[in-house]
């Protein structure tokens, strides 16, 4: 694997204006991403996750400007991506696929298969009629359809079709990344291993870069190289996978790990509760945005937003307690695991 950043993403921000009255005047912002950055290297595959609402999705959509950033840079391939116009974008689209969460309202009803699978193409002026209907036949199967299904519509497939239907069609005009927002999380358990064994197989085969985004730790622990955890609106924690799930260090990433299941009956775990509700995006605590609900808060804590630092090989945490002077607080954290 190349160590070569298929994309970088600095200070990216997503205010959402809020409007009161009969003039729809802006009393507010809501903070659905507030100053994120990371890159994705070429052929890896950049887990991110974090509670509903944290803005994981949102980011994603940012970065095929399906919503346009308020602030930040998102450099593909070399080309920043928040300067091109519309048509420009348009065609880096061409190298930059998404894949939605629910695969049945990602499919337009009224069109066959076969037609869904060519508009990409169409859209971006590739192959001839005969090379599209090839093309389609193709990646039906390589997603593990026969070429007739190109016939039928989205109705009459199972959910776990649908989305290699989305799967392919994301494929269709050869990206270079792929977006996966959420692609398991509306599929049964037993069809989501399938899912991602698919789209691990496509990865090699194709060169694919993924960006996954879910909520699942266990299936982002599957797929990924590097996980990059969100909590409202900020990344908290980006680390390689193994060493994420063995040394979190964020207490925000603690918690949630504890909260997984471990399929072993004789195994006990401590599960660290975390008292009260994400805080509203539109009124963010000052400091820490999870200061309200850190076990091991500090003064400095509700003060100073905490800067994503590494503290290790390819290991960075968003966190106070890991400054000069806070050796003690550190131990007193890792003793609690």
């Amino acid at each position: 694997m190349t160590t070569k950043p298929l994309l970088k993403v600095d200070n990216l921000k997503k205010y959402f204006p809020v409007k009161k009255g009969m003039l729809g005047r802006t009393v507010g912002q809501v903070k659905a991403v507030d100053d994120v950055s990371f890159y994705v290297n070429e052929g890896e595959t950049l887990g991110i996750v974090g509670e509903s609402g944290c803005g994981k999705s949102t980011t994603g959509r940012m970065l095929m400007r399906l919503l346009e950033p308020s602030e930040g840079k998102v450099e593909f391939d070399g080309q920043e991506l928040t300067s091109l116009s519309s048509d420009e974008m348009r065609k880096t689209r061409r190298d930059i696929q998404m894949v939605f969460q629910d695969p049945y309202a990602s499919l337009n009803p009224r069109h066959t298969i076969g037609k869904i699978l060519e508009e990409p193409l169409i859209v971006h002026g590739l192959d001839n009629a005969k090379e599209r209907k090839e093309k389609v036949r193709k990646f039906l199967e390589i997603v593990g359809l026969s070429a007739y299904h190109a016939k039928r519509y989205p109705h009459q497939f199972s959910g776990g079709q649908r989305q290699r239907i989305g799967i392919a069609r994301a494929l269709m005009t050869n990206p270079k990344l792929i977006i996966a927002d959420e692609p398991v999380s509306a599929l049964d358990v037993s069809i989501q291993s399938q899912v991602l064994n698919l789209m691990q197989d496509l990865q090699k085969d194709f060169n694919l870069t993924y960006i996954f985004i879910a909520h699942d730790l266990g299936v982002v622990r599957h797929i990924s190289d590097r996980v990059a955890v969100m909590y409202l609106g900020k990344m908290v924690e980006i680390a390689e996978s193994e060493q994420l799930y063995v040394e979190p260090l964020h207490p925000y990433t603690q918690a949630l790990l504890s909260a997984v299941p471990v399929p072993d009956p004789d195994y006990k775990k401590e599960q660290i509760v975390l008292e009260g509700d994400i805080p509203n995006p539109a009124n963010p605590p000052s400091g820490c945005t999870f200061h309200t609900r850190c076990p091991f808060k500090m003064d400095i804590c509700t003060k100073v937003v905490p800067e994503l630092i590494q503290h290790g090989p390819g290991h960075s945490v968003a966190c106070h307690l890991y400054g000069d002077e806070s050796d003690n607080d550190i131990k007193k954290m890792e003793g609690s695991l």
